[in-house]
C-alpha cells in the first residue's frame, strides 16, 4: 500500500486546510487510516482517524471541534478538515494506515503504511 498525503501549506492562525491522503489500493485487512504529527524536536503525535468500514471518527483532544476526518471509500481517500488552526497545529502531518482494532489508533505503531508527510505551518 502506497500513501500520497497532501494539501499542506502555509496559514494564518484561524485560517483552514483540507489535507488529503490518497491510498493506493486497501489490503482486505485495512481497518482505518489515521492522521498524526510530528514537530521538531517533538514525537509524532496521534490527530485523528476514522474507519473505513462505518467512517467512525476518533480525535485527540487538542483538535476535537477544530479537525474534521472524513472518508471516501470509492477513492481511498481520507481527508483532514483542519479549521481555526493555531500555531502550535505547526509540524509535519503523517497518515497512516491501520489494520488494528478500534482503541488502538492513536498509536503510532498501529499503523502498517506512511505516507511521506505534508507540512502545515501556522503562522500568529
Amino acid at each position: 500500500v502506497q500513501l500520497q498525503a497532501s494539501g499542506g501549506g502555509l496559514v494564518q492562525a484561524g485560517g483552514s486546510l483540507r489535507l488529503s491522503c490518497a491510498a493506493s489500493r486497501r489490503t482486505y485487512r485495512s481497518s482505518a487510516m489515521g492522521w498524526f504529527r510530528q514537530a521538531p524536536g517533538k514525537e509524532r503525535e496521534f490527530v485523528a482517524a476514522i474507519t473505513w468500514n462505518y467512517g467512525t471518527p476518533y480525535y485527540a483532544d487538542s483538535v476535537k471541534g477544530r479537525f474534521f476526518i472524513s472518508r471516501d471509500n470509492a477513492q481511498n481517500t481520507v481527508y483532514l478538515q483542519m479549521n481555526s488552526l493555531k500555531p502550535e497545529d505547526t509540524a509535519v502531518y503523517y497518515c497512516g494506515d491501520s489494520k488494528r482494532y478500534a482503541g488502538t489508533y492513536n498509536v503510532p505503531g498501529a499503523y502498517d503504511f506512511w505516507g511521506q508527510g505534508t507540512q502545515v505551518t501556522v503562522s500568529s
